[in-house]
């Protein structure tokens, strides 16, 4: 169980590389492309995508399991004993398609923070000095209900009411 769980965290990391290494160049995607399809049917010089960037969730996890499937045939070849085994083959593809989302999350928040920048210094700098204005509200003056309350009481006359005692002996209770 051990070595499974430190395989899914370095396929995670693994994923997030492989992502953020594609973002930067799509060069051997291009190969690819230029192998199988013909002139017409290439991808637009222009075009970012990749084997992970900008593909969608099916085609990541049909190319992250065929690279984690050459892998395993090589890794069954170099080292005679038994190290891929099936869970492993499945820790090491979920984490990778795992940190493949990690990474886009990233990119994408981190798109947005960029963009939205001055728009959300903007709405700190207003929050913070409604702030201020309310902590000297609340310092300088009493709230409604505490200021209504003592003009209240200023304004009873105080009548003096005869005591419990008293008001039972006047019904002759007592």
């Amino acid at each position: 169980m051990t070595l499974e769980i430190i395989i899914f965290i370095a396929s995670i990391l693994f994923g997030i590389l492989l992502y953020w290494r594609e973002s930067k160049s799509n060069k051997i995607y291009r190969f690819f492309n230029k192998i199988f399809y013909s002139k017409e049917l290439q991808m637009d010089p222009n075009s970012t995508k990749g084997f992970l960037y900008e593909q969608s969730f099916l085609m990541r996890l049909v190319y992250i399991g065929f690279l984690f499937l050459i892998g395993i045939v090589v890794v069954r070849f170099i080292i005679p004993i038994d190290l891929a085994t099936v869970s492993l083959f499945a820790s090491s593809i979920f984490g990778t398609l795992l940190g493949t989302y990690l990474a886009a999350f990233v990119f994408k928040t981190s798109e947005v923070v960029e963009e939205q920048s001055d728009s959300i210094g903007d709405l700190v700098e207003d929050a913070v000095e409604k702030g201020k204005g309310f902590i000297e509200d609340l310092k300088t003056r009493e709230p409604k209900v505490v200021e209504e309350a003592k003009k209240e009481i200023e304004k009873e006359p105080e009548v003096k009411k005869p005591s419990a005692r008293e008001r039972l002996k006047d019904k002759g209770l007592m």
